[in-house]
């Protein structure tokens, strides 16, 4: 079962969205993005700060978690937001940023899932690229910060060379596109967020289950950005904004290269193209050419 049909599952159809935003009068009407931009289901909630930028806050309880997912399709692009993850025990929550073209067993996606812990253990980002039904492609880090202190920057750059994954200044990770090997390419995404019970695999390959008795838990987004293409139906041709070479071409130079190294030398907790038990038959093809 895909990974987006199996969050959409966990968030609960069965709980309506709260939508806070038309019971007060919004000091910022221009950063409305959420409503404007997404539709909602489970525990959403919409707030402003004092500097009038909206926050959404999604809420897991027992009962139901909570998810917002773009309206539009995108084909490429550039896709920020800033999260604060749950605070303290978090052990058996998968918070995400992802897109995904669907739920069928053919479907793109790029994700960026964040794993709870239990407290002081560090939290685990987990990036994964599919295409056309085909996953597998896990790199997973310990985040060298508190995710809970303050907001922190994700984003995924998605072009028809690279994916490339980014957590505030820093790249993590370039997924390369090889002409012979799948590659998102071809099916328009739209964007997702969600917060949801993860028990089952999340924290220590599910022997760490959610305490429910700490419920609700939180997690808040803010300032998201899409600068992306928009295809016009379900394929070509695409409507891009002005200047789309600052992201359509996008590669990493040899100083960002750097920082994926750091990265995978300190902080890497799991990389596919190194578990030879998950691929008796043999690694992928793009683990000898990376």
């Amino acid at each position: 079962m895909a990974a987006a049909a199996l969050r959409r599952a966990a968030v609960s159809v069965a709980v309506l969205a709260v939508a806070l935003l038309s019971s007060f009068s919004s000091p910022a009407s221009a950063d409305s993005w959420l409503y404007e931009k997404f539709t909602t289901e489970g525990n959403v909630r919409a707030d402003y700060s004092a500097q009038g930028q909206q926050v959404t806050s999604l809420i897991l309880t027992r009962q139901s978690g909570g998810a917002f997912s773009s309206r539009q399709k995108y084909l490429y692009g550039e896709f920020s937001i800033q999260m604060k993850l749950i605070p303290g025990d978090s052990a058996g929550t998968v918070t995400s940023f992802y897109l995904s073209s669907g739920d069928g067993d053919g479907h793109d996606e790029i994700d960026m899932e964040f794993m709870g812990n239990r407290s002081g253990d560090p939290v685990v980002l987990n990036t994964n690229v599919w295409a056309n039904g085909d996953g597998k492609k896990e790199h997973q880090f310990y985040l060298w910060f508190d995710p809970a202190a303050d907001y922190h920057t994700y984003t995924i750059i998605w072009n028809d060379k690279n994916v490339i994954f980014k957590v505030d200044d820093l790249f993590i990770r370039s997924f390369r596109r090889y002409a012979d090997l799948p590659y998102p390419g071809a099916k328009p995404m739209a964007v997702h967020a969600t917060l949801w019970d993860g028990s089952y695999w999340a924290t220590q390959q599910g022997k760490v289950k959610v305490d429910w008795a700490a419920a609700p838990y939180v997690v808040s987004y803010r300032g998201y950005t899409a600068d992306a293409c928009v295809p016009d139906g379900e394929g070509r041709p695409l409507r891009c904004p002005a200047g789309t070479d600052r992201w359509m071409n996008r590669q990493l130079d040899a100083a960002e290269w750097g920082t994926v190294a750091w990265a995978k030398k300190n902080y890497m907790h799991y990389n596919y193209c190194d578990d030879g038990w998950r691929f008796p038959q043999g690694f992928p093809a793009e683990c000898s050419r990376n």
